[in-house]
């Protein structure tokens, strides 16, 4: 039997049956991705199968890293044949990390291939999949196609142009494709440096001189209207730990006019200035009815040798473990408190915190939606099948886990689609385990 096979993940008929009479076919609304537009706009078609699989994908440098891979084969300037050879080499080392599971579903619905990978096949799996990337059904529009996605939402910053979403949005293309507005570089105040160029890229795309505090604020609003008006629904923003500190229009405006004259704010006057500005964009998101997005816990760049020479977002990043709770209902409940609370998902990073995300979620619940405030899925390090378990079994113990908002890719990678697959198998077979042991009634 091939180790990806029909029934793979699912252990019992109760499982098996969930799995394939209900949620096997079901297309994938893919609310959280980083794919990028450009790629989706031109229909990108991938010259070989290291820029469609490893190309970015920092889940298997980390594992790379990890079993000795010199940088050069990783993020350097090797050949792309030599790295993807060097990831091959890898795979077996990767036995119950999840990478195990993901490339081997990932080589089978892709491309057919159901062999494990190992440096002994590197060179025919090279070979089979470059050959069937030359087709159509393997071009950016043909894979939204074949794991019939139904919708993507990209993450955008405020200062892009958002060019590529208006080209997708006029090229007919069956999958609808939206931005989604994330602010996190308007608070950083404390870089006044990277702070001031992107201010002045927001008031480039805004159209608006951005003079002073209220100007800035105009601008950002601006972008807020343009993003609705091209389709975004929903905002994100990636924060250690949610910010609460009391802060006025005046103390804002203060911390602001220092940077710009590039004069760093201190810890505590960024946290006051991004506690302001995330009461402004909670304001902004609920007048549109969007849904926010709040990831945290991610501690970035840990590693500031490597950071300096292969720059962010390439695996160097782990978990943290801030204090969470006290300025997270904080802010929750000053929203609420002036009627601005918009539905919002909350993506905990670290599992020592999933009852405190999943009980702080059901506090600001209520009618007339239903599950308004999401215990968000298991994400970055956590969005594999113990994980997506831990996850659920905090959200089943205090919420109401059929109010689920469900599975998403987080991925920059187009060969993420089965991820979903993943998810609804782990999902089946927790329930599918639950309906065997006699634990649980369902009514048809």
């Amino acid at each position: 039997m091939a180790f990806i096979h029909d029934d793979f993940l699912l252990s019992n008929s109760a499982a098996r049956r969930l799995y394939h009479e209900y949620a096997e076919a079901e297309p994938i609304l893919d609310y959280h991705c980083h794919l990028p537009p450009k790629d989706v706009a031109e229909n990108r078609r991938f010259a070989n199968l290291f820029e469609i699989w490893l190309e970015g994908d920092h889940y298997k440098w980390r594992a790379m890293r990890a079993n000795g891979v010199p940088e050069e084969l990783i993020t350097g300037a090797a050949d792309p044949k030599e790295k993807f050879a060097a990831w091959a080499r890898t795979v077996p080392y990767t036995l119950r990390n999840p990478l195990y599971h993901w490339t081997h579903l990932e080589l089978k619905r892709y491309f057919g291939i159901e062999e494990l990978l190992d440096g002994a096949n590197a060179e025919t799996v090279w070979a089979r999949a470059n050959e069937q990337l030359a087709g159509e059904g393997l071009r950016a529009w043909g894979i939204l196609k074949r794991f019939d996605v139904k919708a993507v939402c990209t993450t955008d910053d405020p200062g892009d142009d958002l060019a590529f979403h208006t080209q997708i949005a006029a090229s007919g293309l069956a999958t609808k494709v939206f931005p989604t507005f994330r602010p996190d570089k308007a608070v950083n105040v404390h870089q006044p440096e990277q702070f001031n160029a992107w201010v002045g890229r927001l008031g480039s795309a805004a159209k608006l001189d951005i003079t002073d505090f209220r100007s800035f604020l105009a601008a950002l609003k601006q972008r807020h209207d343009y993003f609705h008006k091209l389709g975004c629904r929903l905002s994100d923003h990636g924060l250690n730990a949610c910010f609460a500190s009391p802060c006025s229009e005046t103390r804002a405006s203060e911390i602001f006019e220092r940077s710009r004259a590039f004069l760093p704010a201190t810890m505590d006057e960024q946290a006051e200035f991004a506690s302001h500005l995330m009461l402004f964009f909670g304001r902004l998101d609920a007048e549109k009815g969007w849904t926010k997005q709040l990831h945290l816990m991610a501690r970035r760049s840990n590693n500031t040798r490597m950071l300096e020479k292969a720059g962010p977002d390439t695996g160097f990043d782990s978990i943290g473990d801030w204090p969470q709770i006290d300025a997270l209902g904080t802010y929750l409940d000053t929203l609420e408190r002036e009627g601005a609370l918009p539905k919002t998902i909350l993506y905990n990073l670290n599992p020592s915190w999933n009852y405190a995300f999943a009980t702080m979620a059901g506090n600001f619940q209520g009618g007339p939606v239903a599950g308004k405030i999401q215990f968000g899925s298991g994400w970055w390090f956590l969005d594999q099948k113990e994980a997506m378990e831990w996850q659920m079994n905090a959200l089943s113990n205090c919420g109401l886990l059929s109010r689920f908002v469900g599975m998403l890719t987080d991925s920059r990678s187009f060969m993420s689609y089965p991820r979903h697959e993943y998810f609804r198998r782990v999902l089946a077979n927790m329930l599918g385990q639950d309906m065997e042991r006699g634990g649980w009634a369902f009514k048809r």
